[in-house]
């Protein structure tokens, strides 16, 4: 299987050796899934991937179900994919996704936030060059309607153009298209969160065929982050690209920066 992120390595890290055996979903390239590997060395840690069963680490995405029972390792603002009990009693959890989560597996670790959120300290946010970055999930690439709305024209709102990011790539491609957009409109959850790591209007939606989990993962991560509210907004109520950027809402600021502290500080201390 492809490994993502090792040629980004920093020397100083290498010097040190501090190596983590971390998971993370590696079978098909996706920009949310390179995010551990990616992120990891700005932190001190070389990553090396690792089995679920041999893992110290889980970090970014829905991988918490591929963990065994007995898992001791660390959890790194990890999060479920469906909405049932897995609980994980030995496990060191450092931050997870969201409370949806932290219920389910029975921590009462109260450090939210995935670390998709710590984008925006890394790359610095770029001009933007496009009114709406659209972000498909890979399975939603070849839906008719969703095209059709990515398509139609965008009125008074004004126009410099969409772009329909492909998931299929590297963390900091992905992430710079997101970062070069005024609105984001997304049915992949990374798409909303780099939208929130970099203070920029998002909204999410669903479409066939659904996803694994349903919108689980989506309800949890923004139980974190836009608590009591969601982005969320049902596909047969867009008509228009002019609907996406009236209804698109950003995070607030000070939670995204919070959340973002709280797991810089947990992978500081690991």
């Amino acid at each position: 299987m492809r490994r993502f992120g090792q040629a980004a390595l920093q020397p100083a890290v290498w010097r040190e050796r501090r190596v983590a055996r971390a998971f993370w979903w590696d079978g098909h390239p996706n920009f949310g899934d390179a995010l551990t590997p990616w992120l990891l060395p700005r932190y001190g840690l070389v990553p090396r991937y690792s089995s679920p069963s041999t893992a110290r680490l889980a970090g970014v995405g829905s991988v918490l179900e591929f963990l065994p029972r007995a898992f001791d390792g660390a959890i790194w603002g990890s999060g479920l994919m469906e909405d049932a009990p897995y609980p994980l009693p030995d496990a060191e959890v450092l931050a997870v996704r969201g409370p949806l989560t932290a219920e389910r597996i029975g921590t009462s670790s109260t450090v939210f936030g995935d670390a998709g959120l710590l984008a925006s300290r890394w790359l610095r946010k770029p001009a933007p060059r496009w009114e709406v970055a659209s972000v498909p999930h890979g399975h939603h690439r070849g839906h008719e309607g969703f095209a059709r709305l990515m398509g139609s024209a965008l009125g008074a709102s004004g126009s410099s153009g969409v772009r329909v990011v492909n998931v299929h790539q590297g963390a900091p491609g992905a992430i710079a298209e997101i970062a070069a957009s005024r609105t984001v409109f997304t049915t992949s959850l990374h798409g909303l969160i780099t939208a929130d790591s970099y203070g920029i209007p998002a909204l999410w939606t669903v479409l066939e065929p659904p996803l694994s989990g349903g919108d689980f993962k989506f309800r949890d991560y923004e139980a974190a982050v836009t608590p009591g509210r969601s982005r969320f907004v049902a596909f047969e109520d867009l008509r228009s690209l002019d609907d996406v950027v009236r209804l698109a809402r950003r995070a607030d600021a000070s939670t995204v920066a919070d959340l973002a502290d709280g797991l810089e500080s947990a992978i500081a201390g690991w």
